[in-house]
């Protein structure tokens, strides 16, 4: 049913609006302040607007109805359409007629035996009927060694005897029939030190690094060196195929042993290689 609503002016008055011809829609409040004076007109979000001022918005568009609604001033008269809330209760009867004022709380009864798991049933006490006798197990198939363990529990067990303790038991026996018995003596193993096929061949030292070397090795002199240490003593510069000069035992490129060999004044040095 149609309601009037007026609110007083001027704006703020409180509450948003959506639809509209251009939408396809009716113009619907979907919003509303809280405290506004939408609010306390009691104005409802979901309303359907079909007037504004005393003009039905049935051709207005979005834009139109702005307009109508900024162009109030001292109030805003709204016509609005408000869907009805059905409420349900179940009823209670007296006498056979329902009664107006009294509700029905108690709970429909329900067929509990529908549901395959009965959840919210009183449970029953656990009753003992009584000692009964333990139920007789099934026959299961019986091993030879469970056969020749049940057969000789009537009779004496004897111990089991291992191979070695048969053996001596009958050079016993041997022994009280008259017969001479045999004796050995048994030596404890002796363990012998392994013999070596052959010496391993010692890893040559490099002089510079003091590591083994594996691989190729560069011999000058008496000296062995990594092919990565064959280098001046002073510059680090590799000797390889470039020669090299021992001074005071050291390894030094022509450079730098010149300047470790000055001569005597009046003097100069002069290189002198090896014959090849």
């Amino acid at each position: 049913m149609p309601q009037n609503v007026v609110l007083p002016g001027p704006a703020p008055w409180g509450f948003r609006l959506t639809g509209g011809l251009d939408f396809n829609q009716p113009l619907i409040i979907s919003r509303i302040t809280p405290g506004s004076k939408a609010s306390q007109a009691n104005l409802c979000p979901g309303d359907i607007i079909i007037a504004i001022d005393g003009y039905g918005t049935e051709n207005m568009t979005h834009n139109d109805a702005q307009e109508r609604i900024k162009a109030a001033s001292h109030q805003l008269c709204l016509k609005i359409e408000r869907a009805e809330t059905k409420l349900w209760s179940p009823q209670i009867s007296e006498d056979g007629s329902p009664h107006p004022f009294k509700v029905n709380l108690e709970a429909e009864p329900q067929n509990l035996g529908y549901f395959e798991h009965k959840h919210n049933i009183r449970p029953k006490p656990f009753v003992v009927s009584g000692p009964s006798s333990d139920p007789v197990p099934a026959a299961v198939p019986q091993s030879d060694v469970y056969r020749m363990l049940h057969d000789n529990q009537g009779g004496p067990s004897q111990p089991r005897q291992s191979g070695s303790f048969k053996v001596l038991q009958g050079m016993v026996s041997d022994e009280s029939d008259g017969r001479p018995t045999g004796i050995r003596s048994v030596q404890a193993p002796i363990t012998k030190p392994a013999v070596s096929g052959g010496s391993v061949p010692k890893v040559p030292l490099c002089d510079k690094c003091g590591n083994g070397i594996v691989g190729t090795v560069v011999k000058a002199r008496d000296k062995y060196r990594h092919p990565e240490c064959f280098v001046c003593s002073d510059c680090n510069l590799n000797l390889k195929q470039k020669g090299y000069f021992f001074v005071e035992g050291q390894l030094y490129c022509e450079a730098h042993a010149r300047a470790r060999m000055r001569p005597p004044e009046g003097y100069e040095a002069v290189t002198v290689y090896p014959k090849a």
